[in-house]
């Protein structure tokens, strides 16, 4: 009996460490996705994702309120599963990604709202300007994953940007395609 009773014990204490280790979480792509859509015409949402990223976030908290975020996107792996638009947003009159092969985020700051619900603040650069931007975050919990024996913790990030306010599609009025960019993410990162 004592021996069951201190397997018992050693098995919440790795369950307990599994969940409470803090640092650094780098991004579990297979399990991540970076989407966005744009109004087309006024009357119909084209989304699409960019396919090549990474992403950190470092926290001391366990419930990552002290989190800072940052991410990197690789602009060349845009995909609205249209190859001719994709070659289309890689040009010079949207992402220019060959001047500019990549976006990043870095946070700034973050404020509670409510459990597991966050303001995430930060500044987004594309195509050579920088511009604030408030994400809406959701913590969706952490698990110890069987397979790689690590812990993976799971995020919702939504928000909006002006494309407008980093010169991409200039030449494409709203009434074409909106302004307003949403912005869907979804994320694992793994400790």
């Amino acid at each position: 009996m004592k021996k069951t009773g201190l397997i018992a014990v050693a098995f919440a204490l790795f369950a307990f460490t599994a969940f409470t280790t803090k640092g650094i979480w780098t991004s579990d792509v297979p399990h991540s996705e970076f989407g966005f859509s744009i109004v087309h015409m006024g009357i119909s949402d084209v989304t699409g994702t960019f396919n090549d990223f990474t992403a950190t976030v470092t926290s001391n908290k366990e419930d990552f309120s002290d989190a800072v975020v940052e991410a990197t996107i690789q602009t060349a792996s845009i995909d609205t599963r249209v190859s001719m638009r994709d070659d289309h947003l890689k040009s010079a009159d949207f992402f220019e990604v060959e001047k500019f092969p990549t976006m990043t985020f870095k946070s700034t700051g973050i404020k509670k709202v409510e459990e597991n619900t966050y303001k995430l603040t930060g500044n987004v650069t594309a195509k050579g300007i920088t511009k604030e931007v408030v994400l809406d975050m959701i913590y969706r919990g952490s698990v110890l994953n069987p397979q790689t024996k690590k812990t993976s913790a799971g995020f919702k990030m939504t928000g909006t940007l002006k494309r407008s306010d980093f010169g991409i599609g200039d030449g494409f009025p709203e009434p074409m395609l909106s302004d307003e960019v949403k912005i869907n993410i979804n994320a694992e990162v793994l400790q």
